[in-house]
């Protein structure tokens, strides 16, 4: 497989936005999205606008942070309020989850902006997602749901670094997912529970901790940190704090995870998640530029 340069896998970006007569980003307001958001500002000339899905599974500060960047990106921002707890089948908590929930916050975005003239929706998916076990990626293709960061073949880390060079306040910004993703398949997801995880994130976040998950299973809290956190969390006075805290949110154990945070952690249990990792040189084999 050849190797692209960044800037080789700019240009791409460049002219797969140049193709869009206009463009809404499905917008969270992490790092993928504040790029493609930019850059597609740049390139379209105010013919590109945000999308933000708003619903229990976004922890609100995420909410505030992503119209807060995107009104110092100076694009249209609009929020749509999508409906996935409503739908049995996403509640259930299957290994389908995320195409579910994908399918919904798509069509949502699609429904919203049709009605706007948009012509285009893209999301920012990059290239080092196709490795994980990412069956949302299915919804994007079936609702022709543009994937321009994966179309220029960049990285996590190609990203930052363009993020970093644009001074883009998102640049190292840690990555985020949405909060059902901290509850194990099979076990359903509830406003309770989404509650009580995103209280108990918020508790290490004012402690200064960044890259972690608070894994939900039922009255455990699982803490998955950087190994290199492990001796702060561990503190006597900072230990007792987040005990007394998770306790008061509702848990009755709490736990730290050994083998610290892990993206994806959950995906684990999936047979045939190796599959999932072939998906990079599958899509390449389809895609391949010229």
């Amino acid at each position: 497989m050849n190797r692209l340069t960044l800037e080789e896998k700019q240009k791409i970006l460049h002219d797969r936005l140049k193709d869009c007569k206009n463009l809404a980003i499905a917008y969270s307001g992490g790092v993928d999205s504040t790029l493609l958001l930019a850059v597609a500002a740049r390139i379209l000339n105010g013919n590109a606008i945000a999308v933000t899905a708003v619903s229990p599974l976004q922890p609100t500060s995420e909410v505030q942070e992503a119209f807060k960047v995107a009104r110092s990106l100076g694009v249209r921002h609009y929020r749509v309020d999508t409906r996935e707890m409503t739908h049995g089948e996403f509640v259930r908590n299957d290994h389908n989850r995320c195409y579910v929930c994908k399918k919904i916050i798509f069509s949502d975005i699609l429904n919203m902006t049709k009605g706007m003239g948009i012509t285009d929706v893209a999301h920012a998916a990059n290239i080092d997602d196709l490795a994980d076990f990412r069956p949302g990626m299915k919804a994007s293709e079936e609702l022709h749901v543009l994937s321009p960061l994966i179309d220029a073949e960049m990285t996590k880390s190609d990203i930052r670094e363009l993020s970093r060079q644009m001074g883009l306040p998102t640049w190292n910004k840690p990555s985020a997912a949405c909060l059902a993703s901290r509850i194990p398949y099979g076990t359903p997801i509830t406003t309770g529970s989404l509650e009580r995880i995103e209280a108990a994130e918020s508790v290490l976040a004012a402690l200064g901790f960044k890259g972690f998950r608070v894994r939900h299973h039922g009255e455990t809290a699982k803490i998955e940190l950087r190994p290199a956190d492990f001796t702060r969390l561990m503190m006597p006075e900072r230990r007792l704090a987040v005990i007394s805290e998770f306790k008061q949110i509702g848990y009755i154990y709490i736990t730290m995870d050994l083998e610290g945070y892990s993206q994806g952690s959950l995906n684990r249990s999936i047979n045939g998640s190796n599959a999932s990792s072939s998906m990079v040189s599958a899509w390449l084999g389809k895609n391949a530029n010229p």
